[in-house]
């Protein structure tokens, strides 16, 4: 299966840093999948996300994207293939939705950024699919967490890219839409061609919903692999230093079976 980003045994060290950020990382992001990076803060996750994008200069060892290493690609190239969605970003100007996730076709329109019935029509796609297309003339500000989160998941869909990374992109959801973002982000990866790359705290929604996982613990892989091989009591105690259960999800559905952990209380 053809990779989309190949990492070669990456290292990377902030300025400021005592240790390593990440150290002798090496993964490969199959094409039309969905990839969880998992970790306890502070592992690396959103490091080895912006040195996969090539947003962090310094990184010894190799990031290739499509085949071709990340530096040879332009931003503006690059922007054409791949939406990135923050955990969060300030807001300089009072943007409404929709002038937001019109923003996502910049890649796509002139010099002079005019924007046509295609630009249009992709824009209210990205809003409908998103689900923020009654939120089309509120302003930024205004919104809620979640509902300015998924405003940027729109502004993601409108660059109509094959490739899709975010950082968190649940973080500040309630139930009811930590549940539909991952049914969107496993439906896109559903779609021919299009590969979804997620940073995430919620273990039981990655084994669920990703076709393989890598996890991370003071910037090194601790396990890679399909979810049930990744998340093991073993393995989930040394990372996070807590007890815990793993148990198969019961269904009923296609996630049946998953892997779900269990955090236990301490004995008192």
């Amino acid at each position: 299966m053809t990779s989309v980003f190949s990492v070669d045994r990456v290292s990377f060290q902030y300025p400021t840093g005592r240790r390593a950020a990440l150290s002798d990382i090496s993964l490969e992001v199959p094409s039309g999948e969905l990839f969880a990076i998992l970790g306890p803060n502070g592992s690396g996750k959103s490091t080895l996300l912006q040195v996969m994008l090539g947003e962090l200069s310094g990184a010894k060892g190799a990031v290739e994207f499509m085949g071709q290493p990340i530096q040879r690609w332009s931003r503006r190239a690059i922007a054409a293939q791949v939406a990135f969605v923050p955990q969060g970003e300030p807001m300089a100007f009072p943007l409404t939705v929709r002038q937001l996730v019109e923003m996502g076709r910049f890649p796509h329109v002139g010099i002079l950024g005019r924007t046509g019935p295609e630009d249009r029509a992709a824009v209210d796609r990205a809003m409908e699919r998103a689900g923020v297309q009654e939120l089309a003339d509120r302003v930024i500000s205004t919104l809620s967490g979640g509902e300015r989160q998924r405003a940027r998941i729109a502004r993601a869909l409108a660059q109509e890219p094959s490739t899709m990374v975010l950082d968190e992109p649940t973080a500040a959801l309630d139930l009811h839409y930590e549940m539909e973002t991952f049914e969107l982000m496993r439906g896109l990866a559903a779609d021919s061609g299009f590969t979804v790359v997620l940073a995430t705290h919620n273990l039981n929604l990655a084994a669920r919903y990703s076709s393989k996982l890598v996890l991370l613990a003071d910037g090194r892989i601790q396990a890679t692999g399909r979810p049930e091989s990744v998340l093991t009591d073993e393995t989930l105690e040394k990372v996070y230093r807590w007890p815990v259960v793993v148990a198969p999800h019961p269904g009923p559905g296609p996630d049946a079976g998953s892997p779900q952990v269990l955090p236990l209380r301490k004995q008192t």
